[in-house]
């Protein structure tokens, strides 16, 4: 039985407040770019996704968007296909470096997957099931998250914003005593039950004692630091004695597949990633190696939702944790994380998410409910979310203002402390 049929496809680029955030590249930028997926149906049913904004990814998605007029959401091998061919010879492009080397397999992948998300929410409305339901069925009713500690300014630099710009109220954020204040109105503002530090922007052990820091405050969390692949294996080697026992898992220490393995095997600590192992291309090397033990996975570079729940099959396999990493998301992206992790069985450590520092929303209040640090799975069909129109047309109006087109936190570094290293590893 055929079912709706692609009618129309629109991709809308978004900016979005964000705060001056540090890490291991440098720091935010005044505005994160999103850009907003919608498909339309032959019967009357739309879709939604949400991917990254920056040109490269718009034109990708503009590339490809032509070429799915007349597919049936339902069929989605002919959607990967004309992705695929709609991109023909593109030059392999990354939307952040977090996601490892580029190549063609991600860039069809990031591309078809938000794609595949809109087909998903129209599967929903056509059917009246949730994504979750789709995927194989809810094995949880909400789903926990992880608060995304961070180590921060209290404002943007003044040539960076315009006069006007909105600061918020979190304040700086440079010491263990900062990220502890941090880490405890997050705690009692949505009830995280895990804390995740972004490193790899101070000496490692400046770093160590906001961990420390972390455990003395709250006792009883499971605690993970990323210092992003910011220190040599070396630096990684003499670091590692002082976090056992202290972390649930260290999040790529240093660069690659073989200085993981090094580490891994002279620690304790279950290594994770979200860096060497991106694609289902890296994953024959870090199984080789025994490199990692926890993968964080992602809808928006693995290729969607069926891509996701395929690596999660082989992380089941090689017998690695499963978790979820995070860039900064509006309201679509993390409806969709939560749709996907609540029909994940092995996907058992808390997500990471940006929330708490989001100040704007593209999507109407009161979908997304957070309870003792977890979501509730959407109760409408498909995503369970609904376009704010008002909100998507103002943050549109808000990308043409901002001028950005690209992220860049080392540039922006730069222009704040010109003396700021960019050699990687700088520890």
């Amino acid at each position: 039985m055929a079912g709706p049929k692609i009618t129309h496809v629109s991709v809308t680029p978004v900016a979005v407040l964000d705060a001056p955030l540090l890490n291991a590249s440098g720091v935010h930028e005044p505005y994160q770019l999103r850009s907003v997926i919608e498909i339309d149906t032959d019967a009357g049913l739309s879709g939604l996704a949400e991917a990254y904004g920056d040109d490269p990814t718009l034109a990708n998605l503009r590339a490809a968007a032509p070429a799915l007029v007349g597919v049936d959401v339902f069929d989605l091998n002919e959607l990967n296909r004309r992705v695929a061919l709609a991109l023909g010879a593109v030059t392999p492009g990354s939307p952040t470096e977090l996601v490892g080397r580029a190549s063609r397999q991600k860039t069809v992948a990031q591309t078809y997957g938000a794609f595949e998300v809109a087909c998903y929410d129209a599967q929903g409305k056509a059917t009246d099931l949730r994504v979750c339901d789709l995927l194989g069925g809810a094995v949880r009713d909400s789903v926990p998250y992880s608060a995304y500690l961070f180590y921060r300014w209290a404002k943007h630099p003044e040539h960076a914003v315009p006069d006007d710009y909105p600061e918020d109220d979190w304040g700086a954020a440079l010491d263990p005593d900062g990220i502890v204040t941090q880490a405890r109105r997050m705690v009692d503002t949505y009830g995280f039950g895990s804390l995740k530090l972004k490193g790899g922007v101070f000496e490692p052990e400046a770093e160590v004692e906001a961990i420390a820091a972390l455990r003395d405050a709250f006792p009883d969390l499971p605690l993970r630091l990323d210092p992003n692949a910011n220190w040599s294996v070396a630096t990684s080697l003499r670091v590692t004695p002082r976090l056992e026992g202290l972390l649930e898992y260290l999040e790529d220490p240093t660069e690659g597949n073989p200085g993981m393995a090094e580490v891994a095997r002279k620690t304790t600590l279950p290594l994770a990633t979200n860096m060497c192992v991106t694609s289902f291309e890296e994953i024959p090397e870090a199984a080789a190696l025994d490199s990692v033990a926890v993968v964080l996975s992602d809808h928006h570079y693995w290729g969607g939702f069926r891509a996701s729940q395929r690596l999660a099959g082989i992380c089941d396999t090689f017998g690695w944790g499963l978790s979820m990493h995070s860039n900064t998301h509006l309201g679509i992206s993390l409806a969709a994380m939560t749709q996907l992790a609540a029909a994940t069985p092995n996907l058992t450590y808390a997500c990471d998410t940006h929330s708490p520092w989001q100040r704007e929303e593209i999507i109407e209040p009161g979908a997304l409910r957070w309870s003792q640090g977890s979501l509730a799975v959407p109760e409408g069909p498909g995503l369970g979310v609904e376009l704010d129109r008002d909100a998507l047309a103002r943050l549109h109006e808000q990308y043409l203002a901002c001028g950005l087109r690209s992220r860049d936190d080392k540039t922006a570094m730069l222009r704040a402390d010109p003396s700021w290293p960019t050699h990687r590893p700088r520890f």
